[in-house]
């Protein structure tokens, strides 16, 4: 198993292997990424156990200095900001770039069984080729400037990887753990350019906004593991704004527990109409 980090300024990622998904494999990664790349300023992530885990034992942690280490080191602390709970799409700047590193990953390992000194390769492998991708528009005109690449602003040059070997399909059977984990990475090329890069390409556009949910509101909680005949109902009691003013995710009570939820997973439902006395329409004569 591994894990991604990206980075929201440059859109570089880094890749790394855990042994397992526990808290303390989790910050030995977090402390080589760390060394490699430096320390961010800020960590967003689901809402994962391990996670939690880390960010509790690194808080812990700076709790037990003494007051002069914690004020010589409060400029270096990082602040963990966790999705809430069952919404995915939260992080979907990084959560596309897991979907292609796993699709990659498929196509071109499988099943069958890879040491990891060639798993780790492949991964170092497909993070230099994921950041080699640009950023921006790319001009057709040999004699305009390079494009913009994550690897451009992370070393200062362009790709300095070591040129390319084709070895033939027989390769990915020889005991040449390297050019196994060469035929490797030549099928997550083929896989990044032949599903990856079209997407790019597409273009979406919102011609209207829905309402923010608002306080009071009597909601359905989209629960797919229940029939939706079964899908809890319940009343929002506070609401979250994101940065841009609107509403992301919201606390809701349902049956005296409160759950926090994007607004993505609650269908707010039309308001019960006051009953009043009943008038007959038609007036006898």
């Amino acid at each position: 198993m591994g894990i991604i980090f990206k980075c929201l300024t440059t859109r570089a990622v880094h890749l790394d292997i855990l042994n397992n998904l526990s808290t303390d494999s989790f910050l030995m990664a977090f402390r080589r990424f760390i060394a490699r790349r430096g320390t961010p300023s800020e960590i967003f992530s689901d809402q994962g156990t391990n996670f939690r885990g880390g960010e509790r034992e690194l808080h812990e942690a700076f709790k037990d200095l003494s007051p002069d280490l914690q004020a010589q080191l409060a400029g270096q602390r990082v602040s963990f900001h966790f999705n809430p709970p069952a919404s995915p799409h939260f992080g979907g700047v990084w959560e596309r770039e897991i979907r292609s590193v796993k699709t990659a990953l498929y196509t071109t390992v499988g099943a069958q069984p890879v040491a990891e000194e060639v798993l780790r390769t492949v991964l170092i492998e497909v993070e230099g080729i994921l950041n080699s991708k640009p950023l921006g528009y790319v001009s057709s005109d040999v004699t305009d400037l390079d494009p913009v690449t994550p690897n451009l602003l992370l070393m200062g040059r362009l790709d300095g990887s070591l040129p390319q070997v084709v070895y033939p399909e027989s390769e990915i059977l020889c005991k040449r753990q390297w050019r196994h984990s060469q035929v490797l990475s030549d099928h997550f090329w083929s896989s990044y350019i032949r599903h990856y890069l079209p997407s790019l390409q597409v273009r979406q556009k919102w011609h209207t906004s829905p309402a923010d949910l608002k306080e009071n509101v009597v909601v359905m909680l989209v629960d797919p593991q229940l029939p939706r005949a079964l899908w809890p109902i319940g009343r929002v009691l506070k609401v979250h704004t994101s940065a841009d003013g609107h509403v992301r995710s919201a606390e809701v009570e349902i049956k005296g527990k409160t759950y926090t939820r994007p607004v993505a997973r609650l269908v707010a439902l039309p308001a019960i109409p006051d009953s009043g006395p009943t008038t007959d329409p038609v007036q006898k004569v």
